[in-house]
């Protein structure tokens, strides 16, 4: 069986999630996987780490530079990458 168009539909979504993507730095780290970070347009934002990250128990320290996944009902970031 062969499907036509998935992967015009998978690319699509790929660019989506680049484009969603806010990249930051760790300020503070708080307790409960929370952390304080300053976004590249100067905007402090809290975020907590992604399930997969604590998953494969990635571990991210104040500097780190990290790839936030925007929230669209404006609460809290998450947190997807460790660049």
């Amino acid at each position: 069986m062969v499907l036509l168009g998935c992967t015009y539909h998978f690319e699509m979504s790929v660019e989506k999630q680049k484009e969603a993507l806010v990249m930051g730095t760790i300020i503070e780290a708080l307790p409960n996987t929370l952390f304080r970070v300053q976004t590249e347009g100067g905007q402090e934002v809290l975020a907590y780490l992604a399930g997969k990250m604590r998953i494969h128990r990635i571990k991210v320290l104040i500097g780190d530079k990290v790839a936030l996944d925007d929230n669209p009902y404006g609460g809290k970031l998450r947190i997807v990458k460790r660049l």
